[in-house]
């Protein structure tokens, strides 16, 4: 594959493909955000987000777009330094989160500067904060500079906590603590939080690539040679690690991270040789399968990413979405390992500094602005109906879950009184079920429960509309069986 991907690149990377504009919009209007660079949902059932402040705080609130309230959720400004690439940088939810109520921190602490990876609860008697004092270190490592901290830790698909973290900064890696196995720093560790040994507050699993080694090398390391894996995310389809890594003075790049790999720094800064300047490169080095340039065209620092997997019919369905803090850049990436990615400019926006991606329990992607604003994509291919009514006044929400099996819940409000009917419809038009038919009060939020149960609907597309006096409004849903 390495030899495939070396092609690919050099006659990729300088063909951008600009595809249809694609409209960002505020999902969150009626909220502000300080220097947001993390979102999460916690996979509960509740439909809640979680918005990471870098200064050291997560708010908590509830996924509507007309949402003007938050709950601070954990507050830890007094032990967290942040600035520039320091802060409070990563939040992660335990699989298991609904039941034993466990989130995971990643943030850097100073005197000594250092990354703390911590454990938090929730409060047993409030869901929306979680308890300070609750706090249980988990893993620490000290930073010699102040930059490439990493920071994004996530649970993988076999249920273990990645953690990412950058080459211990400066410039050129000049400790090259991305190729010392006796180093944490510029990796990608993997650990197991739910069996503990040796004393530590993790273990390691059985299949890290330096397990029982004789040159006491870190049993942690995932992966190495990565220079600052600022946003990494696994598509929940494939299982693959894409991870989104911060060039030097010439190359960004993006890379599928396997178990054991090498990916090059600081011999390499994307497909191109660093130090040394030439003769870098060997078969043991894991080259990326994406890289562009430094410049206005591709950008300066990357920042990942998230795979759409939520609607099948969509145009971003497979899809990577990724951006560039400083240009304003935000691309889709396709790549299913066979063939030459395919890469697209999506929306270029300067002034934006898109620092982190997050998504839904339905699976949408939002984009994390530093300024103060979470964005998402409205998508023209599959998109139904007439947005104007979020300007007008007349909301209707994506429904919760979606997709969904049985039962889905859907939420509208208009801004006078007035009579409403929502109503289910098939792809061909045809009415399936009314659901509500009443007058309903100005600003009111409404949520209404749609049951499939002794309906007989196959798996497919459906679609739910409002008729108000502005006019009738459409948004679509899926059916799985």
């Amino acid at each position: 594959m390495r030899g495939f991907l070396l092609t690919v690149i050099f006659s990729a990377s300088l063909a951008l493909i600009k595809a249809q504009s694609f409209n960002l919009e505020n999902a969150f209007p009626n909220l502000s955000f300080n220097r947001p660079l993390e979102f999460q949902n916690a996979g509960d059932g509740s439909n809640r987000l979680f918005a990471v402040s870098q200064t050291g705080f997560i708010i908590v609130f509830q996924n509507y777009y007309s949402v003007s309230e938050f709950d601070v959720f954990l507050d830890i400004t007094s032990k967290v330094d942040w600035g520039g690439e320091k802060g409070l940088l990563g939040l992660a939810f335990h699989p298991n989160y609904k039941e034993n109520g466990y989130l995971f921190v990643n943030y850097t602490a100073p005197y000594p500067l250092r990354t703390v990876v911590s454990r938090f609860k929730v409060d047993q008697n409030n869901p929306n904060t979680a308890d300070p004092l609750s706090e249980e270190i988990i893993f620490t490592t000290p930073q010699p500079f102040s930059n490439h901290n990493g920071g994004k830790i996530a649970f993988g698909p076999d249920g273990y906590l990645y953690i990412a973290l950058g080459d211990g900064g400066s410039g050129g890696d000049p400790q090259n603590n991305a190729q010392n196995l006796n180093s944490p720093l510029g990796k990608i560790l993997r650990i197991d939080i739910d069996n503990p040994s040796n004393g530590k507050n993790y273990g390691i699993p059985d299949d890290n690539p330096f397990v029982n080694n004789d040159e006491e090398y870190l049993e942690e390391i995932f992966a190495f040679g990565l220079r600052n894996p600022w946003r990494f995310t696994f598509d929940p389809v494939t299982g693959w690690l894409w991870a989104a890594d911060v060039g030097q003075n010439a190359w960004e790049e993006i890379d599928i991270v396997q178990n054991g790999k090498n990916y090059g720094w600081r011999f390499m800064e994307g497909t191109h040789c660093y130090n040394p300047s030439q003769n870098c490169d060997d078969e043991t080095l894991e080259h990326p399968i994406w890289e562009y340039p430094h410049n206005n065209s591709g950008g300066w620092t990357i920042t990942g990413g998230e795979i759409y997997r939520a609607d099948p019919s969509s145009y971003f369905y497979g899809k990577y979405i990724y951006a560039d803090f400083v240009s304003g850049n935000i691309w889709s990436l396709f790549y299913d390992g066979e063939n030459p990615p395919v890469n697209e400019l999506l929306h270029y926006q300067p002034g934006i500094g898109i620092a982190g991606f997050g998504k839904d329990e339905n699976g949408n992607i939002y984009l994390c602005d530093l300024n103060g604003k979470i964005f998402r994509f409205e998508d023209p291919v599959t998109s139904v109906g007439n947005d104007s009514y979020k300007i007008e006044g007349y909301l209707l929400e994506q429904n919760f879950p979606n997709p969904f099996n049985s039962t889905t819940q859907i939420v509208f409000s208009v801004p006078e009184d007035q009579k409403v009917k929502l109503a289910i419809y098939d792809s061909l038009g045809a009415e399936i079920k009314v659901l509500f038919n009443d007058h309903v009060s100005a600003y009111q939020s409404y949520k209404v429960t749609f049951d499939t149960s002794g309906l007989n609907l196959a798996t497919g597309i459906y679609f739910y509309r409002i008729e108000t006096k502005a006019g009738s409004f459409v948004k679509k849903m899926v059916l799985l069986r």
